[in-house]
């Protein structure tokens, strides 16, 4: 299954591969749509015997890079489905996606460290009628010192289905 925020992490690794080689570059959004056909699991739903949902629409993707002149890089990016629904292969529910996923990084430019992200998301699937409601909200967050030592840490998942 190809969730919504399994495009996170490459997405913000590439925008990192291409800005850490010119520093010289302050600020950069890019603002994109993103066609997306996917699926999920929902293991409620079908009164309770679960399925797959095939999925349709778009993912609006937000990206911003700063580097200060410092070369210090801050990389954000915010994930959000736009039209996303789909229908149960079995039952036939209809389901609309919604939620937002968000993540902040910032590192040194040149050495990598301190280096600090969080990361959350809210991912939602919505049941039309007497359909199932699927939600997961994650929160993840690490932060590594000059030294190259993990000073935070915390990660968090809570999945829902009713």
């Amino acid at each position: 299954m190809k969730s919504l925020t399994s495009y996170a992490l490459p997405l913000a690794l590439g925008i990192f591969g291409a800005f850490h080689s010119s520093l010289a570059m302050a600020a950069v959004t890019s603002n994109v749509i993103i066609p997306l056909e996917t699926t999920a699991y929902v293991p409620c739903a079908n009164n309770g015997t679960g399925e797959i949902i095939d999925l349709s629409g778009n993912l609006h993707a937000l990206f911003v890079t700063n580097t200060s002149n410092s070369g210090n890089v801050t990389l954000k990016y915010h994930y959000q489905p736009q039209g996303l629904s789909g229908v149960g292969r079995t039952s036939g529910a209809i389901y609309n996606a919604t939620g937002v996923t968000q993540a902040t990084t910032t590192f040194d430019g040149i050495t990598g460290y301190p280096f600090q992200t969080t990361y959350v998301n809210n991912y939602r699937l919505i049941g039309q009628g007497t359909a199932a409601n699927y939600a997961v909200h994650s929160t993840f967050h690490i932060t590594i010192n000059a030294n190259g030592t993990v000073t935070a840490y915390g990660d968090n998942t809570n999945v829902s289905c009713k």
